[in-house]
């Protein structure tokens, strides 16, 4: 029986997993079918669901988005997806695998780059790109010219013999990043790829990442950075509190928004009777208090801003600060949870205290 996933906001898409068998679909656009997944954690004291109840595709060839706040579920989705953790409940299809019955054959479809580095410090870039060709077993006939391919891909041919150890930050996530390569794998799961990182390094991942999507693989990125979404993902999911809270490509996330433009105005305090006033107006689609910020989503609002100011004086509120711009990823996240994605302290995905898995 089909299982449904909102696409947006109220819009269903179909995960078709006839019998609840993973073989391959006729129109081949799935890669990964994810149904009712549900991930927990127990310990004495308490218990964490990690992943709770999560359906969804990924199409192939795609860049599919994780977004969420740390702590949201989105690390251990990813172990559940490459075989390192088993659900508690629901079934997840990877290629024309299943998650528990096919791990070692999803394993060899598949290259990780996890959130934490796994670089043998010690060893050369050559060296380390060596070791992992032979633990996933690269034919020795041409794994010499596939590492070479992938330290050009890297632009590392110039450090191959130098230690890890004298790389940049920004060298070595994109040496572990193309390592994930190098036996040529239809997914390849990039956890926080760029976390860490300066600037300039986290371009420089970005154009890596996006070569690699042009050799044909599958990609999904977790993130919490919003900007990097919106450069890199088809599609974006959001994830908080484990829960899949909405998907779809950006344009349509973004309209889960009031249209319009948002106007954000800071001030100490504020006259409760200035908001009625405001709501009012019918250019306002909304205007909320969030954090000593009045935030208005509104039609044109250039020209009514001084509208506005208008009536702030009208009420002896002063502002702090005026600011105008389009939503972007980080509004539509606020729009639907009421926090920020870096407001991730409500819980860790994964116990701290050594909770034992459901």
């Amino acid at each position: 029986m089909s299982q449904p996933v909102f696409e947006g906001k109220g819009v269903i898409q179909d995960v078709k997993n006839p019998s609840g068998t993973c073989t391959s679909l006729p129109d081949n656009t799935s890669i990964i079918r994810i149904d009712h997944l549900t991930k927990i954690f127990n310990s004495k004291n308490r218990t964490v669901t990690a992943v709770d109840d999560v359906t969804l595709e990924v199409r192939r060839g795609e860049i599919f988005g994780l977004l969420g706040p740390n702590g949201a579920g989105k690390s251990t989705l990813i172990r559940v997806l490459t075989t390192l953790l088993r659900p508690t409940s629901g079934t997840a299809c990877v290629d024309s695998f299943d998650i528990i019955r096919n791990p070692e054959k999803i394993r060899s479809i598949i290259g990780v780059c996890p959130q934490n580095s796994t670089l043998d410090v010690e060893l050369t870039a050559y060296d380390n790109l060596e070791f992992y060709g032979k633990l996933v077993n690269v034919d020795d006939r041409v794994l010499d010219s596939r590492i070479w391919e992938l330290l050009r891909m890297a632009e590392l041919t110039d450090r191959a013999h130098m230690k890890v150890q004298t790389l940049s930050g920004g060298m070595r996530r994109k040496l572990e990043i193309v390592r994930a390569f190098i036996h040529h794998p239809l997914i390849l799961f990039l956890d926080e790829p760029t976390i860490g990182l300066d600037p300039e390094a986290r371009h420089e991942v970005w154009q890596q990442i996006s070569k690699l999507n042009e050799e044909k693989t599958t990609i999904i990125l977790t993130t919490h950075y919003m900007d990097e979404a919106e450069k890199l993902c088809d599609r974006i999911a959001f994830v908080d509190k484990g829960r899949l809270i909405a998907l779809d490509i950006l344009e349509n996330l973004k309209q889960l928004i009031p249209a319009g433009d948002l106007i954000e105005i800071g001030f100490d305090t504020i006259d409760e009777r200035l908001l009625p006033v405001l709501r009012q107006n019918a250019h306002i689609n909304s205007a909320e208090v969030k954090e000593h910020k009045l935030i208005i989503s509104a039609k044109n609002g250039s020209r009514l801003l001084p509208e506005i100011v208008v009536i702030f004086e009208k009420f002896s509120t002063p502002m702090t600060s005026i600011s105008i711009r389009s939503p972007s990823l980080e509004d539509v996240f606020i729009h639907l949870t009421g926090k920020k994605l870096d407001d991730g302290g409500h819980q860790d995905s994964r116990p701290a205290y050594g909770g034992r898995p459901s």
